[in-house]
């Protein structure tokens, strides 16, 4: 039996966006060279993967829990997990730079370090394309706009040529899933079905009104998935082995995708996309 996955965020379900565009605006005015004198604090997984990304990396003092890629990551001082950011640790390091998550990190935590005058990139993604002009706007202000827009369009450029490709109609209906226990799968909105789309499928549950319901098997069933994707670490035996009782009435193939990479707004998603689309095409 599958077990929960840890993750920067439980059910790897995006929480109740608050928005801080206006926030986000001044700090985006500013111009934060990349000298000697930068120093960064990331309070987000994909946040700290992009700091890599730019070369930004010795200027990163302090990341969040789950900072696991690169691993020269894991270690740096961890100051931000679900429950919040440690203010007082964050100050202390004397950031010029915080990058923060608009949809993740607590709200009130981002207004605390820009009360306290702290520069605060404020980054939020919706979409996959927000990926990349994202990281374009983090690298004017970091002085690496060169290497972001190159990056970027690499990105971009890799998504658009999976769409093309699996541009079919209608959309194959799959089912995607983290655990067993409970079952749970993701609505329409959710973000794991929007990279099912590139790959020119949907969840199975379109039809539900919350982004990650939990269901039963015999709901799996009657919808007749054209594919099974397992978004886990768990070995393909411990996966094979819970529907192992229902194969009589469900041939849909199982297909493995690294959960680390799905649920985070990383770069990395191109490669883990491609995986997903071959295993549902």
């Amino acid at each position: 039996m599958m077990r929960p996955q840890k993750s920067f965020i439980a059910v790897f379900a995006f929480l109740a966006m608050t928005s801080a565009f206006a926030d986000a605006e001044s700090t985006e005015d500013q111009s934060i060279k990349a000298s000697s004198e930068l120093t960064i604090i990331s309070l987000a997984p994909h946040l700290t993967e992009w700091v890599y990304s730019l070369g930004l990396e010795q200027h990163l003092v302090a990341v969040s829990d789950y900072s696991d890629y690169p691993s020269e990551a894991t270690s740096l001082p961890r100051v931000a997990d679900y429950q919040g950011a440690d203010i007082a640790a964050i100050v202390a390091l004397k950031p010029t730079l915080v990058l923060a998550w608009d949809g993740g990190n607590k709200p009130q935590d981002i207004h605390k370090l820009q009360a306290l005058g702290i520069n605060v990139f404020s980054s939020r993604i919706t979409n996959l394309s927000d990926i990349a002009s994202e990281l374009i706007k983090l690298g004017k202000l970091t002085d690496k706009e060169t290497a972001a827009t190159r990056l970027a369009h690499q990105f971009q450029a890799g998504i658009s040529a999976l769409e093309q490709q699996y541009d079919a109609a209608p959309r194959k209906s799959v089912f995607y899933y983290s655990w067993t226990a409970p079952l749970m799968t993701i609505g329409p909105n959710a973000w794991p079905n929007k990279l099912l789309n590139v790959c020119g499928a949907k969840t199975a549950f379109e039809d539900s009104p919350v982004d990650y319901p939990q269901v039963s098997v015999k709901e799996v069933l009657t919808k007749q998935p054209t594919a099974l994707i397992a978004a886990s670490k768990s070995t393909p035996e411990e996966l094979a082995y819970f529907w192992a009782p229902h194969r009589d009435f469900l041939q849909a193939p199982l297909v493995t995708v690294n959960p680390d990479i799905t649920s985070r707004f990383s770069l990395r998603l191109i490669n883990e996309l491609k995986n997903l689309c071959n295993g549902i095409n």
